[in-house]
């Protein structure tokens, strides 16, 4: 009767994740979504305790006292801008709960009724042996996102002569040391298939540039699920086996997103090797060509007696905490009759939604936020595009340059407006690592400033 009552327990918490998913898939209903997700953890979390099989509930209230104190800190205390390297992070504890319960099911498959010791069942053998394998791929793995997100790591792709051929040949090793662990049961098999699946980890990654970071996000997301479903099938959990599914499908199918988004294929990102950061001033190649800059009273005039705005942030926005300055500016320029949108590239930022999460932030009225396809044929009729902090996906290099690493990427079109204010520190190249023609179109007006000063110094004017 308990097994009844804790399948349907568990479905109702699967249907309440699905719906979870569902919701966040929209900036309308992402808060609805989060309730959905909240009450089927709870649910989940309720039902398992609940089980005749838990013994320890002191450890388990331990564990989630101590976990929820942590998490409850590092929400608190986060910033929007390192919102990218915290999901990575949590990647990797995903990651490494993984690699915990195969050991604990490998050296006690007893208590998961899955055989006995060096005797454990074939099929629940390579369960296991899978799950531990993309455990700990995905543990290093976003270590390493981890540390290129923060800054520890050069953003640049770290490659080497024969990479390509090593990846190869160490995924062949581990699928051998898989089949061989299943077949003779060594405990030896076990643990080289655990190191060699934490080389592989480190070495996937760190060939990949800052350019494709977004995708990395979503992919060791896609990691983490297939891992925790691996480790369902261990445990016969039907519920960890449907919500690893649902994480690692809705992964992949991000990730392939972002690719289209970057004209990139998925295996090309695998592969590594595009963008990074590169030094501002070995940036400057501009050679004899001229741009023109203007201060915060010129950018206020010409969007004051504009008509149309349409502002395009970037990463270089969240870095400078602009998203509040930005929408008190934009605020003036409404009450003033102007017309005020937003513009936002799939890739934005280092985290896909990045960007949409920090303008939410600011109250920014979902209405007016809009994607690359719905607002892309408008900038030929906006008087003024505003960009905050993005590079490269408005780079007309894209369209014009075939050399250029990022041809081919769909950009927003800002080029076409009448006129172009480019908000920026310096002359420096994007993630990519190439100049952008933009900054020398005769439309455009150069505001070097960061950031966050520079709206404050814009609202400033227009007062």
């Amino acid at each position: 009767m308990t097994e009844n009552y804790s399948a349907i327990l568990y479905l109702v918490s699967s249907v309440c994740f699905i719906m979870a998913l569902r919701g966040l898939s929209s900036p309308d209903t992402s808060r609805q979504g989060n309730f959905y997700g909240i009450a089927g953890i709870v649910i989940a979390i309720g039902t398992t305790l609940a089980l005749p099989s838990v013994l320890s509930y002191e450890v388990i209230i331990a564990g989630i006292v101590i976990g929820g104190a942590i998490g409850t800190f590092i929400a608190r205390k986060i910033e929007m801008t390192a919102l990218p390297q915290l999901v990575a992070a949590f990647h990797s504890l995903v990651g490494l709960a993984a690699c915990f319960v195969a050991a604990a099911a490998f050296y006690r498959p007893e208590a998961y009724g899955i055989g006995q010791f060096l005797a454990i069942y074939p099929a629940s053998l390579v369960e296991m042996t899978l799950g531990l394998a993309i455990g700990a791929v995905t543990f290093t793995g976003s270590i390493i996102a981890f540390g290129k997100l923060q800054g520890l790591i050069t953003g640049a792709p770290l490659v080497f002569k024969g990479q390509h051929a090593l990846n190869a040949v160490l995924g062949i090793l581990l699928v051998a040391l898989i089949a061989w662990t299943v077949s003779d049961q060594t405990q030896l098999g076990f643990w080289l298939i655990l190191i060699l699946s934490l080389v592989i980890g480190v070495l996937i990654i760190v060939p990949i540039g800052g350019a494709d970071m977004p995708v990395v996000i979503s992919m060791l997301n896609s990691y983490s699920g297939w891992a925790a479903c691996g480790i369902g099938f261990t445990l016969g959990n039907s519920l960890l086996i449907v919500t690893g599914a649902l994480v690692g499908s809705s992964g992949a199918i991000l990730s392939y997103i972002m690719c289209k988004g970057m004209n990139r294929s998925f295996f090309s990102v695998i592969l590594g090797g595009f963008g990074g950061e590169t030094d501002g001033a070995a940036a400057q190649t501009q050679g004899d060509k001229s741009i023109k800059s203007g201060s915060a009273e010129d950018a206020a005039f010409i969007m004051e007696n504009a008509s149309s705005v349409i502002i395009v942030p970037g990463y270089g926005m969240a870095v400078a905490q602009a998203q509040h300055a930005l929408r008190e500016m934009c605020d003036i320029l409404k009450a003033r009759g102007v017309t005020v949108r937003y513009a936002i590239h799939p890739v934005a930022g280092r985290m896909p939604g990045h960007m949409n999460v920090l303008l939410a932030e600011a109250n920014v009225p979902y209405e007016q936020v809009l994607e690359l396809e719905e607002i892309n044929r408008d900038f030929n009729q906006t008087d003024v595009a505003f960009v905050i902090g993005a590079n490269d996906v408005t780079n007309p290099a894209a369209k014009t340059d075939p050399n250029s690493p990022i041809y081919g990427m769909p950009i927003l079109d800002v080029e076409n407006a009448q006129t172009v204010l480019f908000v920026k520190r310096s002359m420096a190249s994007g993630y990519a690592g190439v100049d952008n023609e933009l900054f020398f179109r005769d439309n455009t007006m150069m505001l070097f400033a960061d950031a966050k000063k520079m709206c404050e110094e814009i609202v400033q004017a227009l007062n």
